[in-house]
Protein backbone atom coordinates (compact mmCIF):
# COMPACT_ATOMS: atom_id res chain seq x y z
CA UNK A 1 0.00 0.00 0.00
CA UNK A 2 3.01 2.49 0.62
CA UNK A 3 4.46 1.78 -2.18
CA UNK A 4 1.35 2.35 -4.22
CA UNK A 5 1.24 5.86 -2.44
CA UNK A 6 4.62 6.56 -2.88
CA UNK A 7 4.30 5.75 -6.75
CA UNK A 8 1.58 8.00 -7.27
CA UNK A 9 2.89 11.13 -5.29
CA UNK A 10 6.26 10.51 -7.45
CA UNK A 11 4.19 10.72 -10.62
CA UNK A 12 1.75 13.71 -9.37
CA UNK A 13 5.72 15.47 -7.95
CA UNK A 14 7.10 14.67 -11.25
CA UNK A 15 4.32 15.71 -13.93
CA UNK A 16 2.72 18.14 -11.69
CA UNK A 17 3.50 21.22 -14.12
CA UNK A 18 2.20 19.17 -17.28
CA UNK A 19 -0.93 18.70 -15.04
CA UNK A 20 -1.20 22.13 -14.50
CA UNK A 21 -0.73 23.47 -17.52
CA UNK A 22 -2.83 20.49 -19.19
CA UNK A 23 -5.84 21.79 -16.08
CA UNK A 24 -5.65 25.21 -17.43
CA UNK A 25 -5.68 24.45 -21.26
CA UNK A 26 -9.06 22.64 -20.47
CA UNK A 27 -10.42 25.51 -17.90
CA UNK A 28 -8.94 28.15 -20.55
CA UNK A 29 -10.71 25.78 -23.25
CA UNK A 30 -13.90 25.60 -21.79
CA UNK A 31 -13.89 29.24 -21.23
CA UNK A 32 -13.21 30.45 -24.79
CA UNK A 33 -15.91 27.49 -26.10
CA UNK A 34 -18.35 29.85 -24.39
CA UNK A 35 -17.12 32.85 -25.34
CA UNK A 36 -16.38 31.88 -28.84
CA UNK A 37 -20.23 30.20 -29.02
CA UNK A 38 -21.64 33.14 -27.86
CA UNK A 39 -20.14 35.31 -30.41
CA UNK A 40 -20.50 33.28 -33.27
CA UNK A 41 -24.49 32.39 -31.18
CA UNK A 42 -25.22 36.22 -31.57
CA UNK A 43 -23.40 37.27 -35.08
CA UNK A 44 -25.42 34.40 -36.76
CA UNK A 45 -28.85 35.57 -35.27
CA UNK A 46 -28.12 39.53 -36.03
CA UNK A 47 -27.03 37.72 -39.49
CA UNK A 48 -30.16 35.40 -39.73
CA UNK A 49 -32.99 36.21 -37.40
CA UNK A 50 -33.11 32.46 -36.58
CA UNK A 51 -32.64 31.39 -33.18
CA UNK A 52 -32.77 28.34 -34.10
CA UNK A 53 -29.65 28.18 -36.43
CA UNK A 54 -28.05 30.45 -34.23
CA UNK A 55 -28.21 27.75 -31.23
CA UNK A 56 -27.35 25.08 -33.56
CA UNK A 57 -24.31 26.80 -34.57
CA UNK A 58 -22.86 28.50 -31.79
CA UNK A 59 -22.85 24.77 -30.24
CA UNK A 60 -21.19 23.60 -32.93
CA UNK A 61 -18.27 25.91 -32.18
CA UNK A 62 -18.19 25.27 -28.39
CA UNK A 63 -17.76 21.37 -29.36
CA UNK A 64 -14.97 22.37 -31.70
CA UNK A 65 -13.59 23.91 -29.48
CA UNK A 66 -13.66 21.88 -26.81
CA UNK A 67 -12.24 19.14 -29.14
CA UNK A 68 -9.20 21.22 -29.87
CA UNK A 69 -8.72 21.73 -26.11
CA UNK A 70 -8.64 18.40 -25.16
CA UNK A 71 -6.27 17.36 -27.48
CA UNK A 72 -3.80 20.28 -26.48
CA UNK A 73 -4.35 19.26 -22.71
CA UNK A 74 -3.54 15.63 -23.76
CA UNK A 75 -0.31 16.66 -25.89
CA UNK A 76 0.75 18.46 -22.97
CA UNK A 77 1.25 15.21 -20.60
CA UNK A 78 3.04 13.65 -23.47
CA UNK A 79 0.28 11.65 -25.18
CA UNK A 80 0.79 10.82 -28.90
CA UNK A 81 -2.07 12.76 -30.54
CA UNK A 82 -1.17 12.25 -33.83
CA UNK A 83 -2.94 8.69 -34.14
CA UNK A 84 -6.14 10.00 -31.77
CA UNK A 85 -6.41 12.83 -34.63
CA UNK A 86 -5.81 10.69 -37.25
CA UNK A 87 -8.76 7.93 -35.48
CA UNK A 88 -10.77 11.38 -35.16
CA UNK A 89 -10.79 12.30 -38.82
CA UNK A 90 -11.57 8.31 -40.04
CA UNK A 91 -14.50 8.78 -37.34
CA UNK A 92 -15.88 11.89 -38.81
CA UNK A 93 -15.23 10.82 -42.41
CA UNK A 94 -17.54 8.01 -41.59
CA UNK A 95 -19.73 10.35 -39.62
CA UNK A 96 -20.17 12.28 -42.54
CA UNK A 97 -20.93 9.81 -45.12
CA UNK A 98 -23.62 8.22 -43.02
CA UNK A 99 -25.33 11.69 -42.36
CA UNK A 100 -24.35 13.39 -45.68
CA UNK A 101 -28.08 13.49 -46.60
CA UNK A 102 -28.74 15.87 -43.03
CA UNK A 103 -25.35 17.43 -43.55
CA UNK A 104 -27.44 18.52 -47.04
CA UNK A 105 -30.33 19.83 -45.51
CA UNK A 106 -28.52 21.51 -43.44
CA UNK A 107 -26.41 23.39 -45.74
CA UNK A 108 -29.29 23.99 -47.44
CA UNK A 109 -31.28 25.21 -44.46
CA UNK A 110 -28.25 27.51 -43.77
CA UNK A 111 -28.21 28.84 -47.00
CA UNK A 112 -32.00 29.35 -46.81
CA UNK A 113 -31.89 31.54 -43.50
CA UNK A 114 -28.86 33.51 -45.03
CA UNK A 115 -29.87 34.55 -48.67
CA UNK A 116 -33.85 34.31 -47.68
CA UNK A 117 -35.83 33.57 -50.70
CA UNK A 118 -38.90 33.09 -49.09
CA UNK A 119 -40.14 33.83 -45.37
CA UNK A 120 -42.87 32.22 -43.25
CA UNK A 121 -46.43 33.42 -44.38
CA UNK A 122 -44.89 33.25 -48.52
CA UNK A 123 -46.73 31.54 -50.81
CA UNK A 124 -44.18 28.93 -52.40
CA UNK A 125 -43.59 26.76 -54.79
CA UNK A 126 -40.49 24.82 -54.19
CA UNK A 127 -39.96 21.21 -53.84
CA UNK A 128 -42.13 19.74 -55.83
CA UNK A 129 -44.67 21.27 -53.44
CA UNK A 130 -47.03 24.15 -53.40
CA UNK A 131 -48.20 25.76 -50.12
CA UNK A 132 -48.08 28.41 -47.62
CA UNK A 133 -44.55 28.41 -45.66
CA UNK A 134 -45.22 27.72 -41.68
CA UNK A 135 -41.77 27.13 -40.00
CA UNK A 136 -38.06 27.07 -41.37
CA UNK A 137 -35.90 24.79 -39.60
CA UNK A 138 -32.52 23.96 -40.02
CA UNK A 139 -33.15 20.59 -41.87
CA UNK A 140 -36.86 20.87 -43.11
CA UNK A 141 -39.09 23.50 -44.02
CA UNK A 142 -42.80 22.89 -43.01
CA UNK A 143 -45.49 24.18 -45.80
CA UNK A 144 -49.18 24.51 -45.78
CA UNK A 145 -51.34 23.25 -48.66
CA UNK A 146 -54.60 24.98 -49.54
CA UNK A 147 -56.42 22.02 -47.89
CA UNK A 148 -54.65 22.26 -45.11
CA UNK A 149 -52.10 19.51 -45.25
CA UNK A 150 -48.86 20.33 -43.34
CA UNK A 151 -45.77 18.74 -45.98
CA UNK A 152 -42.16 18.88 -44.64
CA UNK A 153 -39.87 19.05 -47.43
CA UNK A 154 -35.75 18.31 -46.67
CA UNK A 155 -34.40 22.08 -47.19
CA UNK A 156 -31.94 20.30 -49.91
CA UNK A 157 -34.98 19.58 -52.47
CA UNK A 158 -36.13 23.43 -51.90
CA UNK A 159 -32.99 24.30 -52.99
CA UNK A 160 -32.55 21.75 -55.69
CA UNK A 161 -34.52 23.07 -57.71
CA UNK A 162 -36.33 26.26 -58.91
CA UNK A 163 -38.27 28.67 -55.82
CA UNK A 164 -41.19 30.06 -56.98
CA UNK A 165 -42.12 32.94 -54.64
CA UNK A 166 -45.57 34.03 -55.19
CA UNK A 167 -45.99 36.44 -52.34
CA UNK A 168 -42.52 38.33 -53.23
CA UNK A 169 -44.32 41.39 -55.07
CA UNK A 170 -47.22 43.07 -54.15
CA UNK A 171 -49.10 43.14 -57.34
CA UNK A 172 -49.77 40.00 -59.61
CA UNK A 173 -51.24 39.85 -63.04
CA UNK A 174 -54.43 37.51 -62.91
CA UNK A 175 -54.38 35.71 -66.40
CA UNK A 176 -58.23 34.07 -67.72
CA UNK A 177 -59.01 32.61 -71.40
CA UNK A 178 -62.51 34.21 -72.51
CA UNK A 179 -63.98 31.72 -75.71
CA UNK A 180 -66.41 33.53 -77.71
CA UNK A 181 -68.31 31.99 -80.83
CA UNK A 182 -66.95 32.86 -84.61
CA UNK A 183 -70.01 34.58 -85.61
CA UNK A 184 -70.20 36.92 -82.38
CA UNK A 185 -68.57 40.14 -82.99
CA UNK A 186 -65.24 41.03 -81.80
CA UNK A 187 -65.40 44.34 -80.79
CA UNK A 188 -68.79 44.02 -78.37
CA UNK A 189 -67.25 41.29 -76.80
CA UNK A 190 -63.81 43.13 -76.03
CA UNK A 191 -66.06 45.96 -74.69
CA UNK A 192 -68.01 43.73 -72.50
CA UNK A 193 -64.71 42.15 -71.34
CA UNK A 194 -63.11 45.97 -70.42
CA UNK A 195 -66.26 46.40 -68.83
CA UNK A 196 -66.50 44.07 -66.57
CA UNK A 197 -62.88 44.77 -65.13
CA UNK A 198 -63.97 48.54 -64.91
CA UNK A 199 -66.55 47.56 -62.77
CA UNK A 200 -64.52 45.49 -59.83
CA UNK A 201 -62.72 47.90 -58.02
CA UNK A 202 -59.80 45.44 -57.12
CA UNK A 203 -58.45 45.84 -60.83
CA UNK A 204 -55.69 48.11 -60.69
CA UNK A 205 -55.18 50.63 -63.41
CA UNK A 206 -51.67 50.74 -63.25
CA UNK A 207 -50.62 48.89 -65.22
CA UNK A 208 -53.63 48.65 -67.40
CA UNK A 209 -55.34 45.67 -68.17
CA UNK A 210 -54.80 43.67 -71.51
CA UNK A 211 -57.49 42.42 -73.60
CA UNK A 212 -56.81 40.85 -77.00
CA UNK A 213 -57.96 38.28 -79.06
CA UNK A 214 -54.82 35.13 -78.24
CA UNK A 215 -55.93 32.54 -80.17
CA UNK A 216 -58.45 31.26 -83.13
CA UNK A 217 -59.37 27.51 -82.20
CA UNK A 218 -61.16 25.06 -84.19
CA UNK A 219 -64.89 26.42 -82.52
CA UNK A 220 -64.03 29.45 -80.50
CA UNK A 221 -62.08 32.71 -81.04
CA UNK A 222 -60.37 32.97 -77.33
CA UNK A 223 -59.16 36.34 -76.00
CA UNK A 224 -56.99 36.72 -72.90
CA UNK A 225 -57.98 38.71 -70.01
CA UNK A 226 -55.11 40.10 -67.82
CA UNK A 227 -55.84 42.47 -65.01
CA UNK A 228 -53.57 43.35 -62.47
CA UNK A 229 -54.35 43.54 -59.27
CA UNK A 230 -52.84 43.48 -55.14
CA UNK A 231 -51.10 40.43 -54.52
CA UNK A 232 -54.14 39.76 -51.82
CA UNK A 233 -57.01 40.22 -54.28
CA UNK A 234 -55.43 37.59 -56.59
CA UNK A 235 -57.78 34.33 -56.18
CA UNK A 236 -60.78 36.85 -55.37
CA UNK A 237 -60.72 38.60 -58.67
CA UNK A 238 -59.64 35.57 -60.41
CA UNK A 239 -62.89 33.55 -59.37
CA UNK A 240 -65.49 36.58 -59.70
CA UNK A 241 -63.82 37.68 -63.19
CA UNK A 242 -64.82 34.34 -64.58
CA UNK A 243 -68.34 34.35 -63.33
CA UNK A 244 -69.06 38.46 -64.58
CA UNK A 245 -67.83 37.65 -67.64
CA UNK A 246 -70.14 34.61 -68.07
CA UNK A 247 -73.06 36.81 -66.88
CA UNK A 248 -72.12 39.36 -68.61
CA UNK A 249 -72.02 37.51 -72.10
CA UNK A 250 -75.36 36.02 -71.69
CA UNK A 251 -76.60 39.35 -70.79
CA UNK A 252 -75.36 40.78 -74.12
CA UNK A 253 -76.67 38.04 -76.00
CA UNK A 254 -79.86 38.94 -74.69
CA UNK A 255 -80.08 42.47 -75.21
CA UNK A 256 -79.02 41.31 -78.80
CA UNK A 257 -81.44 38.67 -79.65
CA UNK A 258 -84.65 41.60 -78.30
CA UNK A 259 -82.72 44.04 -81.03
CA UNK A 260 -83.78 41.82 -84.15
CA UNK A 261 -84.94 44.02 -86.87
CA UNK A 262 -88.14 41.24 -87.23
CA UNK A 263 -88.78 43.01 -83.67
CA UNK A 264 -88.53 39.54 -81.78
CA UNK A 265 -88.09 39.74 -78.35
Amino acid sequence: MDTMLNTVREFFTSHSPSLIAAGLILVAGWLGARLCAALVRRATLRATEQPTLAAFVGRMVSMGVMALAVIAALAKLGVNTTSMAAVLAAAGLAVGLALQGSLANFAAGVMIMIFRPFSVGDCVEAGGVMGTVEEVQVFATTLRTGDNRAIIVGNAAVTGGSITNYSAKNTRRVDIVVGICYSDDIGRAKAVLALVLEEDSRVLDEPAPTIGVVELADSSGNFVVRPWVKRDDYWGVYFDTHERVKLAMNWRRFIEASLQPDGRT
